[in-house]
This record gives C-alpha cells, sequence and structure tokens, in this order.
C-alpha cells in the first residue's frame, strides 16, 4: 500500500493512502459479480415474457429486442450513478473501503464523475461478455463476436496495467477527470460531506466563508479532518493563518476551533 501527497487550494499538502491493487480488483469483482446477477435475473424474466425467438413473429421480435437494450441501461450508468450519490463509491468500492476524490482532496464535481465514467471500459465490457456468453454461447464461434471479446479483454488489461503502473493509480479516465481512488478506513478520515448539523439558533461568526467555492470547503474539511487525526497543530495553524489572510478575517480562535467554526458557518449560511 502507498501513500500520495496531494497539495489543496491552500497550499497544504494532504497524505492520502493508495489502496492495494488487490482491493481494487475485489471491488471490480463484487460490482462486476452484481451486474452479472441483476443481468442474469432481468434477462431471465424477458425469456420467460417472450420465450423462444422461433416462436415469435418480427414484432414481438423487436420489442423483445428494445427491451434487451433498455435492461441494460443501467449496467451501463451503474457507477455513474452510484458514485455520484454515495459520494465517490459504488457497493463494491464502499465494501472494500474506496472512494474517489478529486485530486485536491475534495469531493468530485458532477463533471468529473461523468468524464471517468465515460471513459471507463472495463467492467462494462466484461458485463456485455457475459451477456453475449449467457444468452448467446454459440456466438462466440462467429469471428465477429470472437474480435468483440477480444476488443474487451484488450481494454481490460490496458486499465490494470495503468492502475499498476500509475504513481496515483490512475486510470485513463482518472487522469483526464482530475480524480485519484483512495483508501478509507471504518472511522473514515474523510467525511461523507462537509455538511453536519447546525441548530436553527447558531449565530455564524464568518460570513466571509460564502465567498470560497465548494471545492475550498471541501479542502478545509480534509486539513480539519487530518490534522486531528495526527495531531498537527501546524498544519491547522497554517490553513488557518492562509484563510485569514484571503478572507480578511481576524480572529482569536484556535486553528482547529477557527476551521471548525468556517465549517458550522458554510453549513449555516449555505441552507439559508
Amino acid at each position: 500500500m502507498g501513500a500520495i501527497k496531494v497539495p489543496t487550494n491552500f497550499n497544504i499538502e494532504l497524505e492520502f493512502e493508495i489502496p492495494e491493487f488487490y482491493r481494487r480488483m475485489l471491488a471490480l469483482i463484487i460490482d462486476i459479480t452484481l451486474e452479472f446477477f441483476y443481468l442474469k435475473i432481468a434477462f431471465g424474466i424477458l425469456e420467460n415474457a417472450y420465450g423462444s425467438d422461433i416462436f415469435l413473429d418480427s414484432e414481438a421480435q423487436y420489442d423483445k429486442q428494445a427491451w434487451s437494450m433498455i435492461l441494460f441501461v443501467p449496467i451501463m450508468i451503474y457507477h455513474v450513478t452510484l458514485e455520484t450519490l454515495m459520494n465517490g463509491q459504488s457497493v463494491g468500492k464502499k465494501i472494500m473501503s474506496l472512494r474517489v476524490v478529486d485530486e485536491l482532496g475534495g469531493k468530485p464535481s458532477i463533471s468529473q464523475f461523468i468524464i471517468r465514467w465515460l471513459l471507463r471500459v472495463s467492467d462494462v465490457w466484461v458485463a456485455l461478455i457475459i451477456l453475449i456468453l449467457l444468452y448467446y454461447p454459440s456466438a462466440v464461434r462467429d469471428s465477429t463476436t470472437a474480435v468483440v471479446i477480444f476488443a474487451a479483454l484488450a481494454f481490460l488489461i490496458v486499465d490494470l496495467v495503468l492502475v499498476v503502473s500509475s504513481k496515483k493509480g490512475q486510470r485513463i479516465g482518472d487522469k483526464l477527470a482530475h480524480t485519484i481512488l483512495i483508501r478509507t478506513n471504518t472511522k473514515s478520515n474523510i467525511e461523507e460531506t462537509v455538511f453536519q448539523e447546525v441548530a436553527d439558533s447558531y449565530v455564524p461568526s464568518f460570513p466571509q466563508i460564502m465567498q470560497l467555492s465548494d471545492k475550498d470547503i471541501n479542502a478545509i474539511k480534509s486539513i480539519l479532518e487530518t490534522a486531528r487525526k495526527k495531531g498537527d497543530f501546524y498544519m491547522a495553524s497554517n490553513a488557518s493563518e492562509k484563510i485569514k489572510t484571503h478572507l480578511k478575517i481576524d480572529s482569536n480562535l484556535s486553528p482547529f476551533d477557527f476551521l471548525d467554526t468556517l465549517l458550522k458557518d458554510y453549513n449555516y449560511l449555505s441552507v439559508k
């Protein structure tokens, strides 16, 4: 297991653990297994509803093919949907304690998730191979289908080589989306979200916090959590001074209390 240091928007480096290769593979296998059972159940129901193709007229065959394409859509959007809704995690990633984050340590934007998804080929191709082998086993004798299967496996191998050879464990989708896959733990040093409960009677101390972007807020959250975990007063102090200078804030709060107050202010003001 390796570790990388990534700079935040406040020029403070945060250290993230790059997951071991076997963790990524197990997460991928879990996701592919879920996709496999979904396909088996969905197309099993379709077969029961329409029966064998040889007994169907042309219109019924067209309907069956249309439904086949529709049933395959959840496989295509599986990762982009779950990673967007589950803060960078699919089911497999969550089980294996992995998460997709921005290269600056914050939560990726929707556009980053989409770019990453558009260039995701490995498990989608594997799911397609499974579909072919499940319902058209004789297709492997066809030269065209054999080429498709070979291309799918080649794409998978390319993804695996990039993950192993890249310093940050990035495949091409991660490189272009500027995302990385990191390892979390059960206590999660990176929280699911920057949002937290704030009482309605709360009075914000630093409304200037709303001048910062969502990525800045995520960076503050990550810095605070990392500094607390490591007991790194210098990291918290350095971040506090940079933020005070940038937002022209004068405060005597301790660095940890100052950063915590900023996050509470943001949570209160962002929903008002």
